[in-house]
């Protein structure tokens, strides 16, 4: 039947005889790969449900013609609509039951059927139901571009056959395609019979094809969007091995591994002289049928062809993702991890034992040394015989020792690769910055020493040896984006802080008398924009957060809006210049009708309809309890902190603010701030680069918002905040419109003032009764400037200025450790964890034994894995100290456990011939690599598809993660000599030099096509 038949065929049968046949079918038939299932609207299917079970060929519940209007995104492309919903959205039914349903119903005119297949992925089968959709196109003409989908089934070929079809390619042109994933990363299909999936093809990647030329050249022998894949007859040569390997998006890892494994000499002459094909094991259970040891060695032979600058490890990726489904994706992973997996995958992949058999490990029971290690390395021969084996594995003695019967057991077990921890420091170095109670004084950065696994406390109790502060009066904040991101209690783990992380720590007022409760406030200082945003029926300003937020302590009744105002400006005093008498900052009489008619409508949770007899009587009859409507002219304070050991220690008096009668205090700011309020207030003015780019935020709000943990503001709030209204601090709410009126036309405030929440926006809704302060939580309050004024009284250049204390002059010593001291640690006693207590044949239970390893033969090729990540209960940790180890004559001698060596024993000094870096931290970071090119003995330095040459003295850094380490006596001599002086000091790439020579003599146009992939 054809796609789009829209009439019905022969007469279909009873309804109850359709009902069985399809629901016999539904339910016999399985997914099996290759099959054609077909999607229906799940609408139509339950409406046909409904039809057959009514069993009346005359129902009103006729399903009509088969309609899967619903799916498509439009009925001219017929395209299925992105993410619909199997069982919710449609159905899958098999072949045979659509084609019954189709002779059935027919299908509604021009439609096509929605016929899927079932796909084999790793581990499950399932319908495809979004095939891959990948672009076409030719390389003659880009700009023409069609899409198509094909199955993760299809094979290349059908991609071929599709673009030769939609192009109109003369039968019997000889075609290439080409896979390109971005706009510098392009890569050759040559196997057209691989599948789509196998092929790596994925939506949204282009394929592009091109045809021979009449006198047989290509149009263009790559695609200009790539050097990846170099053939034989382009004229690039470079030095093997000196080959990049694109980042494919977090691979960096992955990448680090390849490079130090292909510089590993013995290793890489065993892929490329094929000694391993005849050594694949496509039988052996524990290993990857060889894929993983062919992908690597296509990996090998393209990075050792000469021919490329940098190749692509794709097929590699994949495999490795296929067969350890821990690197699926595109995570950032450990290198020293991959490395072991891909070492014990190339093993069973090229393990010369096919069928492994049973060995009964036996203990030394007081046997020479000698023979029990001897005895170990021939069973582990006997199962395990590999390339790998003879390169990289050793031996090591393993002494336990029970602590009740004092039971030795002594087993030598074989190695790949050494573990070794890193001395580690019980404290860390912290820089923070101390605001004094001085309004005048700048933050001071010091750099203070505390315990790692210590708390807050321990922070400031350091701080205040320095400052002479008590560190009862200090409290600890994380600054980010001109707010708090986190105000920390002395209780909290210093763990929590990172050393990326902007930290000030603030003095407190302490008060003689502490006769009333205190309050902890948080101030953000914020400028509005010049123009009112009228949409949305409100009159408010857009708002920016600007400068370092401040941390001040006052009194619960010296949160009137005229005492906070004379706090801040005390507080502000270094930066904000106090305004002289005769300067006029008079309002507009058409700003003060716009104000009143504010006032009148919405002022900080303040409305006239509320009673009169619930305001307060003046601005000095200030209450401790502000939950009522009596606060509501004290609008701009924000919530009541949470009373922690290290914020409920310090008061403020009520007599230490001044107020005044009237509104004189809040229009005449200059006069109504009284000394003492400065010494109650905190300064969050900070160092210049700490600040990020300011956030959108509302500028007026008529409640105070209650304590959230920072976080970024969300769209809707940011929406929501611009249709907010930024106002001049409210006179008494009991006074006449008028009154006020006149009052504001006397003297301008230099800011207002409005109670916000933790991120520095306000929302609706937030505070009941047009109540202006809540003392539920940490109180945040915004300070909000006009940006005349600012320009005018705010000394943005002196608020962002700070000191050093003569603890930041001492240089850091970057703490350095001996590779020697890191190899005693592996050796030295210890006692088992109870999670891996070891089970005492005598005593016959598990004990926390204590267990020494001692090193007995070494490999060919030593790794040592330096433990950098530290983990513990409390705390995780990178370690950065710097290693010192040594490039040449490493010498084992005097750790090998076997001291006599016959002559036909090998020496124990080692040459260094690549090295692992990672850079960053716990979280994030970035791997790159060093290696000595076996063939002309120079060293590189390869960062992903990039690769510059080196020295000898850049090669030890806190960066080194992975050490190869090979044997000197079996040290390949180079048989190239090394680049010359000027071309190895150079900073130019090592792996573009020959190709810009060979490309200005014989390609000029290809030099435009050098691309350096961005790495992670």
């Amino acid at each position: 039947m054809t796609a789009n038949s829209g009439c019905s065929a022969a007469e279909p049968p009873g309804l109850k005889t359709q009902r069985r046949e399809i629901e016999c079918l539904l339910q016999e038939c399985e997914l099996r790969a290759g099959e054609s299932w077909y999607v229906v609207d799940r609408r139509w299917f339950e409406q046909w449900k409904e039809f057959v079970e009514n069993e009346d060929q005359n129902s009103s519940s006729f399903p009509g013609q088969i309609d899967n209007t619903e799916l498509f995104e439009d009925l001219d492309s017929y395209h299925l609509k992105e993410r619909l919903v199997e069982n919710e959205d449609f159905v899958l039914v098999p072949a045979e039951a659509w084609h019954k349903l189709l002779a059935w119903y027919g299908m509604a005119e021009g439609q096509p059927p929605l016929e899927r297949k079932v796909v084999d992925l790793p581990s499950t089968l399932k319908v495809e139901v979004y095939p891959v959709e990948i672009f076409l196109c030719l390389h003659s003409n880009m700009e023409s571009v069609i899409t198509a989908q094909f199955s993760r089934t299809d094979s290349i070929c059908a991609i071929q056959r599709a673009v030769c079809e939609a192009f109109s390619v003369p039968p019997g042109s000889e075609c290439r395609l080409w896979m390109k994933s971005s706009d510098s990363s392009c890569e050759r299909l040559r196997n057209v019979h691989v599948s789509v999936l196998d092929a790596c093809l994925s939506s949204g990647m282009t394929v592009i094809m091109e045809t021979r030329n009449a006198d047989g050249t290509w149009p263009s022998s790559r695609p200009q969007i790539t050097r990846n894949s170099a053939e034989e007859q382009e004229p690039y040569r470079g030095q093997p091995g000196v080959c990049g390997l694109t980042n494919l998006g977090n691979t960096c890892f992955m990448n680090s591994a390849l490079q130090c494994l292909s510089n590993t000499p013995p290793l890489t002459e065993y892929f490329l002289l094929n000694s391993y094909l005849d050594e694949l094991n496509f039988t052996n259970p524990l290993g990857m049928k060889g894929e993983i040891a062919e992908a690597y060695a296509d990996i090998i032979k393209q990075m050792w062809s000469g021919r490329h600058f940098s190749v692509v490890p794709r097929v590699f990726k994949t495999k490795v993702g296929h067969f350890a489904s821990q690197f699926l994706g595109y995570q950032q992973h450990d290198s020293q991890e991959l490395l072991s997996f891909l070492l014990d995958g190339l093993h069973e992949d090229l393990n010369r034992v096919k069928n492994k058999e049973y060995i009964e490990l036996r203990d030394a029971d007081g046997r020479p040394d000698q023979e029990v290690a001897g005895e170990a390395w021939r069973n582990h021969r006997r199962r395990n015989d590999s390339v790998i084996v003879d390169t990289f594995h050793g031996l090591f003695k393993s002494t336990l020792v029970c602590p009740e019967c004092h039971k030795v057991s002594v087993t030598f077990d074989p190695f790949c690769y050494l573990s070794v921890p890193l001395p580690v420091s019980k404290e860390r170095v912290m820089e923070v910055f101390f605001v004094s109670l001085d309004p005048y004084a700048k933050p001071v950065q010091h750099r203070v020493v505390v315990p790692k696994a210590g708390k807050v406390s321990d922070l400031c109790s350091a701080l205040s040896e320095m400052t002479s502060v008590p560190s009862t009066q200090m409290v600890v904040a994380d600054v980010f984006n001109h707010r708090f991101y986190k105000i920390y209690t002395t209780e909290e783990s210093l763990s929590c802080i990172l050393d990326r992380d902007d930290i000030f720590v603030y003095e407190l007022s302490v008060l003689e008398e502490q006769q009333e409760e205190q309050v902890l406030l948080a101030l953000y200082l914020r400028e509005r924009s010049h123009y009112r945003d009228y949409g949305a029926g409100s009159n408010s300003y857009g708002t920016t957060l600007f400068g370092h937020p401040l941390l001040l302590n006052v009194s619960r009744s010296g949160c009137s809006r005229e005492a906070l105002y004379s706090h801040f400006l005390q507080r502000l005093a270094r930066y904000v210049r106090t305004p002289d008498p005769s300067e006029e900052l008079e309002e507009e009489e058409e700003d003060d009708e716009e104000e009143e008619e504010l006032y009148k409508s919405q002022t900080n949770g303040i409305s006239d309809d509320e009673p009169e007899e619930a305001e307060p009587a003046g601005p000095s009859q200030t209450e401790p309890s502000h939950s009522d409507a009596n606060s509501q002219s004290d609008s701009a304070s924000a919530t009541e902190p949470q009373q922690d050991a290290n914020h409920g220690q310090t008061s403020l008096e009520q007599g230490d603010v001044e107020t005044s009668n009237g509104c004189q205090t809040q229009t005449e700011p200059a006069d109504g701030a009284d000394g003492n309020a400065a010494s109650s207030t905190e300064d969050m003015n900070a160092c210049g680069d700490l600040g990020a780019a300011a956030e959108s935020a509302s500028s007026s709000e008529p409640p105070a918002e209650q304590l959230q943990q920072p976080c970024e503001t969300t769209e809707e709030e940011k929406e929501e905040d611009k249709q907010e209204e930024a106002r001049s601090p409210s006179p008494p709410a009991n006074e006449h419109p008028a009154k006020r009126r006149a009052c504001r036309k006397r003297r301008r405030s230099l800011f207002t003032i409005q109670a916000v929440n933790s991120t520095g926006t306000t929302e609706r809704g937030t505070g009941e009764g047009g109540s202006a302060v809540s003392f539920s939580s940490q109180p945040y309050v915004a300070i909000d400037w006009d940006p005349d004024m600012k320009k005018r009284f705010y000394n943005e250049n002196e608020a962002e200025k700070y000191m050093k204390h003569a603890s930041m002059e001492v240089p850091q010593q970057q703490t350095t450790v001996q590779l020697q001291e890191c190899i005693e640690l592996f050796t030295t006693v210890e006692t088992l964890e109870e999670e891996n207590p070891w089970y005492c044949p005598v005593c016959k239970k598990h004990q926390l034994a204590t267990k020494k390893l001692d090193l007995w033969s070494l490999p060919e090729v030593l790794i040592i894995h330096l433990k950098r990540f530290s983990y513990t209960k409390f705390t995780r940790e990178k370690l950065d100290s710097v290693v010192d180890f040594p490039l040449r004559d490493l010498d084992f001698s005097g750790c090998l456990l076997r001291k006599t060596l016959s002559s036909e024993e090998p020496p124990s000094r080692y040459d260094l011939i690549a090295v692992s870096n990672h850079y960053g931290g716990l979280r994030d970071g970035h791997y790159t690599s060093y290696a000595r090119n076996k063939d002309n003995g120079q060293w590189y330095y390869f960062d992903d598809s990039k690769v510059t040459y080196a020295t000898e003295d850049q090669i030890m850094t806190n960066a080194a993660y992975v050490l190869f380490y090979h044997r000197q006596d079996k040290m390949r001599r180079p048989t190239l000599p090394p680049p010359n002086a000027s071309s190895a000091s150079s900073t130019q790439p090592a792996n573009d030099i020959t190709s810009c020579k060979d490309e200005e003599a014989g390609q000029g146009a290809a030099a435009a096509s050098c691309v350096t992939m961005e790495t992670d």
